[in-house]
């Protein structure tokens, strides 16, 4: 059983946070024993996920045993070992940091029932938290005999150390009880880790084999540390849980908007854990009295430094608006060739309405194409050989509950793989992801990503809020033409024109604007209305979690009809499904769009539209119309579609929207899997507010007020929602 002396002190904050605890839905007062049924019955049509049991969707989800069985090759026979150790430890070690600082951990080790430490030797699993580690604190053998679910904080678990492993579960720096300032995944926390992992494997009780684990900033960790290594590092696997790829990208901003959302509630919880762990850990540890006023004047600096200045960055506009050096240098993106190439397996666990969404399944693509020697940024092909050395799920979990997940028995048979050398046959699964189907309520086992078998169809937008498959026919036309952005390279350059694609090059030619009815007109609002997924997704399960956990059907995350209210949103709605189709993968929605304004917000909402009405919210994707320039050499492409534009969000790929001109808009939609039912409706919901999830700068604020956007669906700018089908 994990410990839980952090989830009062610690996990209550993050759930606050999120809308779960204090006011509102107590999670504290709602059972995690599996519902008998949803209440109230989703609507006839609606996806299998509205139905699922609070076992898989609530607090503490479990794991069916089929994902288990096929994280492993077929016909293999591993189980796990008994809960044969007790646990004791010693508590706020100094080790000497990077630079010097003083970072502080705790050990867990295994003992015999006598209570003195087992002579192993064993492997050391680390665990990196931003969070305050607390006190690791002791256990009796077989006290963890059953798994259990974490805490969305992460800490120490019994139900592995009771298994012959030692933990040592460390307080970042400028974090808990260890020294220095604190700034998000800063650079310097890896060579810290590198130190605190060289240290462990040479504890008394080790065999000098580490592994690590841990859910969240944890696992992001996990990834970084690994791309920082060495090739004959004491590291030698992983287990990263709810991690990002593209920090910008996934979770601080959408489309290069601010995710106002989730960051002021991030900026909350850590400037509140960075204050309040070291006097709480002196209560129950005297002797870090002598270092409390160096502790916290370190951290005091780290609020000052990170959270005061890093906002008033972005605020203001700053370098760290935009896709620069500051997250280039945080990406796991950027590290893992590396992993790979320092052999050390990773096992991820996401989720589908996470807020690392978007990157769980790259993450999982890019490291299987780095051991198939690809490029690491390129969609998988069909067919791809894979590894059981690179796995992933995917559930139907928000961050909380993905944090949350009870991977007990998963995470032992992974650790005795690699660390053990036991013979489970994980290496040899055939389908190493395991992705949860929203339709079906099933995980779909799977190699790769894009889906095997998926094909881009493309959606045209009509007249009447029309979504069909039929090209728009040539229409009367008048107005001004199309201007199609420049294409930056890497570097921050510009491609010219005879370099570029030619149906790319074509939009640089005059296009009118098209006439009604081949145009819909929204407006731009600074707000809309928040009953939809993205309050519930960007809160980390603010509503969703306690629902999930009681029983319930979600108000908002399970109908967002109010979200296409109002003139700032207009819909788009496909005849019914003669017969079950699933959408799986990348999504992309191209909108040709007019505005009034030097500036644009476009936020795209997929829904799943039930025969009663009922309009389910799948996934979105937003932009920014300054940072609408597309990386073609990035971008994923199907038979000459694209399937997931890369737009470089940089400061030098920004350019002013052209008040008056047809300008194209390639949105990135986050990737779901759902198999629409028969007589099921796919919408898309086009707006220019996402409250409270998305806020524009306040620089970019006068440029968007007053906003007039005309959408056209005309034969010459074909808007047009283009997904991966499998039929």
């Amino acid at each position: 059983m994990r410990l839980f002396n952090r989830l009062s002190a610690r996990a209550r904050v993050a759930l606050a946070l999120a809308g779960v605890a204090g006011g509102g839905v107590g999670c504290a007062l709602i059972s995690p024993a599996a519902a008998s049924a949803v209440v109230p019955s989703p609507p006839p049509g609606a996806p299998a996920v509205e139905s699922a049991p609070s076992s898989l969707v609530g607090l503490q989800p479990e794991l069916p045993g089929s994902v288990i069985a096929a994280s492993a090759a077929p016909g293999s026979h591993w189980t796990p070992e008994q809960a044969i150790y007790g646990t004791n430890s010693i508590n706020d070690i100094p080790v000497r940091g990077a630079d010097g600082t003083t970072i502080r951990v705790d050990e867990i080790y295994p003992t015999t029932a006598s209570g003195q430490a087992a002579k192993g030797p064993f492997p050391v699993l680390l665990t990196m938290t931003p969070y305050g580690k607390g006190q690791g604190g002791s256990s009796s053998p077989g006290s963890a005999a059953s798994p259990s679910s974490g805490t969305p904080t992460g800490g120490p678990n019994n139900y592995l150390a009771q298994r012959g492993y030692i933990e040592v579960v460390e307080d970042v720096r400028g974090t808990g009880d260890s020294n220095g300032s604190w700034g998000l995944f800063d650079p310097i926390q890896q060579r810290d880790a590198i130190k605190v992992l060289d240290w462990a494997a040479r504890l008394p009780h080790s065999d000098g084999r580490v592994g690590t684990y841990g859910p969240s900033y944890l696992g992001i960790d996990q990834l970084l540390l690994a791309g920082a290594v060495g090739r004959h590092s004491p590291l030698k696997a992983t287990f990263p849980m709810v991690s990002a790829n593209d920090i910008y990208r996934d979770t601080s901003f959408m489309g290069g908007l601010l995710d106002f959302e989730f960051s002021e509630a991030y900026l909350g919880l850590t400037a509140a854990d960075n204050t309040t762990n070291p006097v709480t850990d002196t209560a129950s540890d005297p002797a870090l009295l002598s270092d409390l006023a160096g502790i916290e004047a370190d951290h005091a600096n780290g609020l000052a430094r990170y959270h005061a200045a890093v906002t008033e960055n972005v605020l203001t506009g700053g370098d760290e608006a935009y896709d620069g050096a500051y997250w280039q240098a945080r990406n796991p993106q950027n590290v893992l060739a590396r992993v790979v190439a320092n052999h050390i397996p990773a096992y991820l666990v996401g989720g589908e309405f996470d807020i690392f969404q978007n990157g769980e399944p790259l993450n999982y693509a890019e490291l299987q194409n780095a051991w198939d020697g690809r490029s690491v940024t390129a969609p998988m092909r069909p067919g791809q050989q894979t590894t059981g050395r690179y796995q992933l799920i995917v559930g139907p979990w928000e961050h909380l509950n993905g944090s949350s997940v009870d991977v007990d028995p998963l995470e032992l048979e992974w650790f005795d793989t690699w660390l053990k050398h036991e013979r489970t046959g994980m290496a040899g699964t055939p389908t190493p992801l395991h992705y949860y189907d929203l339709g079906t309520g099933r995980f779909d086992e799977t190699t790769t990503y894009p889906f095997t078998g998926a094909q881009p169809t493309r959606f045209y937008f009509g007249a009447g809020g029309a979504l069909s498959t039929s090209v728009p026919s040539a229409g009367a036309l008048s107005g001004t033409p199309i201007i199609a952005p420049p294409i930056p390279t890497v570097g921050g350059g510009v491609l010219p024109v005879s370099l570029l694609p030619l149906a790319r090059a074509r939009l640089s030619t005059p296009v009118p604007l098209p006439a009604a009815p081949s145009a819909d007109t929204i407006v731009w609002s600074p707000s809309g209305s928040p009953c939809g997924r993205p309050i519930d997704q960007w809160s980390m399960g603010g509503i969703s979690v306690p629902a999930g956990s009681a029983g319930l059907l979600g108000p908002c995350v399970s109908n967002d009809q109010t979200t296409q209210v109002g003139p700032w949103a207009t819909t788009y709605t496909s005849s019914p499904f003669g017969h079950a189709e699933t959408v799986a993968g990348p999504i992309t929605a191209t909108v040709y769009a007019g505005s009034t304004t030097s500036e644009t917000e476009l936020v795209a909402e997929l829904e799943e539209v039930t025969p009663n009405g009922t309009s389910y919210p799948l996934t979105e994707g937003a932009l920014l119309g300054s940072l609408r320039a597309v990386d073609e050499r990035r971008s994923w492409t199907a038979d000459g579609t694209t399937v997931l534009p890369y737009h470089p969000y940089t400061k030098a790929s920004a350019q002013p929207v052209t008040p008056g001109a047809m300008t194209e808009y390639q949105i990135q939609v986050f990737p779901t899997l759902v198999t629409i039912a028969a007589g099921d409706r796919l919408r898309l919901t086009l707006a220019t507010a996402d409250t409270p999830h998305l806020t524009p700068l306040p620089e970019q604020l006068p440029k968007l007020a007053g906003g007039v956007y005309t959408i056209a669906h005309s034969a010459a700018a074909p808007s047009s929602l283009t997904v991966e089908l499998v039929r």
